[in-house]
């Protein structure tokens, strides 16, 4: 997906909720008379209501969002693309269909009553509030550090992802890139033992020495819409 269209969703919500604090907030003039009291504006009702009315939009938008992806004829398409990215000590294949973009991480902002245990809160993409939700939750990971980085220009990011509603924010610990990799070889993924009950998984394989779990994004995009409802 081109960055253009995750623009266009944020912006649809920004005209949707009055960002006073683009206006007269931290990150306006400073004008605002309740930043006295307050001292940032995550801290104000104004600001939380901003916040629960975004969530809000995610349950009742319910219009048809098409992912449109230029194909060759069915008999050369030989390879799929997949975003490769890493959860703790666990490589992830995503397909590319489903995001919007991949940013640097942001400041992930909490809120006061949280909808969901995978709901982290909401995270501020060129002024519009987007909700961030954290992915190890939702796949049911337990969230252990990986070991040490293997190189220092390693960087956590933020996935935008294209939900039911619009578009997500998801923290990662690091992205490898984005691979064409052989249907073939993805046919050949499959589920085993404990792996067998792993969440919203097609299958696991070993590429370029590692193991890769397959994410069913059909099915991850579904919890994503339950998490935000």
């Amino acid at each position: 997906m081109s960055h253009s269209l995750s623009l266009d969703l944020t912006r649809e919500d920004a005209q949707a909720i009055d960002d006073c604090w683009n206006r007269i907030g931290i990150h306006g003039d400073k004008s605002c008379p309740l930043l006295a009291e307050h001292i940032h504006c995550r801290n104000c009702s104004v600001y939380s209501a901003a916040a629960t009315r975004l969530l809000d939009r995610y349950s009742q938008l319910q219009e048809d969002r098409e992912q449109s992806v230029a194909l060759l004829p069915d008999s050369d398409v030989v390879t799929r693309s997949l975003l490769i990215l890493r959860l703790g000590e666990e490589w992830l294949g995503l397909a590319t269909r489903c995001l919007l973009e991949v940013a640097p991480l942001q400041a992930i902002h909490s809120l006061p009553h949280q909808r969901s245990r995978a709901l982290l809160g909401v995270a501020n993409v060129r002024g519009a509030l987007v909700a961030c939700l954290s992915l190890s939750e939702l796949l049911g990971l337990d969230g252990t550090p990986a070991g040490a980085a293997p190189s220092t220009r390693v960087m956590p990011r933020m996935l935008i992802i294209g939900a039911e509603g619009g578009p997500v924010v998801v923290p990662v610990d690091e992205v490898d890139g984005i691979h064409a990799i052989d249907e073939r070889i993805l046919a050949g993924a499959s589920l085993s033992g404990e792996q067998a009950n792993a969440k919203y998984t097609r299958g696991v394989l070993q590429w370029q020495g590692r193991s890769l779990r397959l994410l069913d994004e059909e099915q991850l995009l579904l919890a994503v819409t339950r998490s935000l409802t």
